[in-house]
């Protein structure tokens, strides 16, 4: 009778042999907000080689493909695209997109956390890690590293640098300046408005509550107290110093442990 149990195990582990070297990293998206808060659209994440900029303070959004449809409707399949096609997605890198746990719309409400496990493949090459979120409810403000090697994962030599945690302030907001910062006037997920007829404008990507803008931002996120996104009303606005979510990326459970627990087991049912 433990012959066969034997045989299963050691197919086990025949079977989980080419994933030993699999290079893997769980990531964790949480929002940190007060109930009340705002939401995170579905977070875009990526490992890659540093060659895929997703913007650049102080230049428009139309010179980077993909993001803008993220900041003003939260959609991820654009900037995916571009990324597959850039120097990074060509090079091998790895994407994806984390959808919150159970909500409906899959957004990131405050308090929701998720974890997702990303293969990023070879670790030499897929080094540095980007992200982006479009912040609901919103004309086109977006969380997003700017700079593509700001975040390192591994070292040169394929090294895990971590855990890498990474906070996200009022102050890290982005307005994309295609719309006009007017709630009422295109606000993606906003009861009762059209999230394609906002104001277009042309203005350079800028951070929030820079120097000279704190009042016109606190005025603009304020402006949605008491507005409706499709699931709950704000009662919550932002500050500069405001919390708002947080990214932990550690490694994931490896295919060399699960192998040696394979292999104990297989050995074990042999003995007996």
């Amino acid at each position: 009778m433990n012959t066969p149990i034997a045989l299963i195990s050691a197919a086990a582990v025949a079977a989980l042999a080419p994933l030993a070297s699999a290079q893997s990293v769980s990531v964790t998206i949480e929002n940190l907000q007060a109930d009340g808060g705002f939401a995170f659209t579905p977070f875009w994440i990526a490992a890659h080689n540093g060659g895929f900029d997703s913007y650049d303070g102080g230049a428009t959004l139309d010179a980077f493909p993909g993001t803008e449809e993220l900041a003003e409707l939260g959609q991820t399949g654009p900037i995916s695209d571009a990324f597959a096609k850039s120097a990074a997605g060509l090079a091998g890198g790895v994407d994806a997109t984390v959808t919150a746990p159970s909500t409906s719309p899959p957004v990131f409400v405050p308090g929701d956390s998720q974890t997702f496990a990303l293969n990023v493949g070879d670790a030499t090459v897929n080094r540095y890690f980007s992200y982006a979120s479009m912040l609901i409810s919103s004309n086109d403000i977006f969380v997003a590293n700017g700079n593509p090697l700001a975040i390192e994962l591994f070292d040169a030599a394929g090294n895990f640098n971590g855990p890498v945690t990474i906070t996200l302030f009022g102050s890290d907001l982005n307005d994309g300046g295609t719309e006009a910062n007017v709630a009422l006037d295109g606000a993606a997920f906003l009861a009762g408005v059209d999230a394609t007829a906002g104001t277009v404008t042309n203005d350079p990507v800028r951070n929030l509550f820079t120097a000279g803008n704190e009042a016109a931002d606190a005025v603009y996120l304020d402006s949605f107290l008491g507005l409706s996104n499709p699931i709950y009303t704000f009662t919550e606005s932002i500050r500069s110093d405001t919390a708002l979510a947080r990214i932990t990326i550690v490694p994931a459970p490896s295919a060399a442990g699960l192998l040696a627990i394979a292999g104990l087991a297989a050995t074990r049912r042999r003995r007996a």
